[in-house]
């Protein structure tokens, strides 16, 4: 690793959709990473850690709403989870935490350098990526252009499917903020972009975030940033999941193992040992048996 500043190291890590409560799968990046900055800082390096919120969300959205809870509420509920999580086990608290909603003014000015180079345009109050016009498009993830399909619908006025949101257009009952484009919110491939610039600069040392990131949250990252001009992430590193019978721990799956539920089990020390044991890119299954063998 040689930093792009001698003496200096700038990290960013992709950090928590805070829908709900943390499992053990969420925190796994945080101590993977809080480890790497320990280490980095152990050799000397004076690091700067940023470790963003994303707080507007359309899992959030939908939750809040079938609790009829507001939005706001309900994602500052589980950021506060979230950082007694992190605490817990010892993750050391990140240089800032920025949320995406108090960065929407970076993210209008990222949209509109994207529109000027020619690489995004506005349509029906969205705005879109052109991801045609990125020949780059797909190196991190390995993934060919012919390929790639972004999961979303094909939308109003996309010129292609696999072009991506920048900005969504306003919806009924929906928060919204003011644009040239139109009221709307932020697409979340771009929170990230604007957040990493606005406190790291055009180009930064090391850009982390879990294996299911790398695309196409990732990819649609270097994307716009470096389509606007910015070198963006110099090294990438994503740690592997916590898995249960082969799956990845996730809501969905109904698999979940909260921090405050386990830390009745055992102590945030045998926690932390148990999601640092394995190399931080390695796949790691999760037992009773396991937890035990770390305590």
């Amino acid at each position: 690793f040689e930093p792009l500043v001698p003496g200096q190291a700038s990290v960013y890590l992709c950090g928590a959709t805070v829908q709900g409560e943390p499992h053990i799968g969420h925190v796994r990046s945080g101590v993977a990473f809080d480890v790497l900055r320990r280490w980095l800082t152990a050799n000397g390096l004076d690091v700067a850690f940023v470790r963003n919120v994303t707080d507007i969300d359309d899992k959030i959205l939908r939750k809040a709403g079938e609790a009829g809870r507001p939005w706001w509420e309900w994602a500052a509920t589980y950021e506060r989870a979230f950082t007694r999580a992190y605490d817990a086990l010892g993750v050391l608290p990140p240089s800032v935490e920025p949320r995406a909603t108090g960065h929407i003014t970076q993210m209008v000015e990222l949209i509109q350098r994207l529109i000027d180079a020619g690489h995004a345009y506005a349509a029906d109050g969205d705005v879109y990526f052109d991801v045609l016009s990125f020949p780059e498009y797909g190196a991190l993830s390995g993934h060919r252009i012919e390929d790639v399909h972004q999961g979303e619908s094909a939308g109003r006025g996309k010129r292609d499917p696999r072009d991506f949101t920048l900005w969504k257009a306003e919806k009924p009952g929906e928060p919204s903020w003011p644009t040239p484009w139109g009221r709307g919110r932020p697409g979340w491939h771009l929170e990230c972009s604007a957040m990493a610039g606005f406190y790291l600069g055009g180009t930064f040392d090391i850009h982390c975030g879990g294996m299911d990131l790398v695309f196409p949250h990732h990819e649609n990252e270097v994307a716009q940033s470096r389509a606007a001009g910015d070198g963006f992430a110099r090294y990438w590193l994503h740690n592997g999941w916590v898995t249960m019978g082969g799956e990845k721990m996730s809501k969905s799956l109904g698999n979940v193992l909260s921090i405050p539920n386990v830390l009745t089990r055992v102590r945030p020390q045998e926690l932390r040992y148990y999601l640092g044991s394995a190399h931080y890119r390695s796949m790691l299954e999760y037992s009773d048996a396991a937890l035990q063998e770390a305590a």
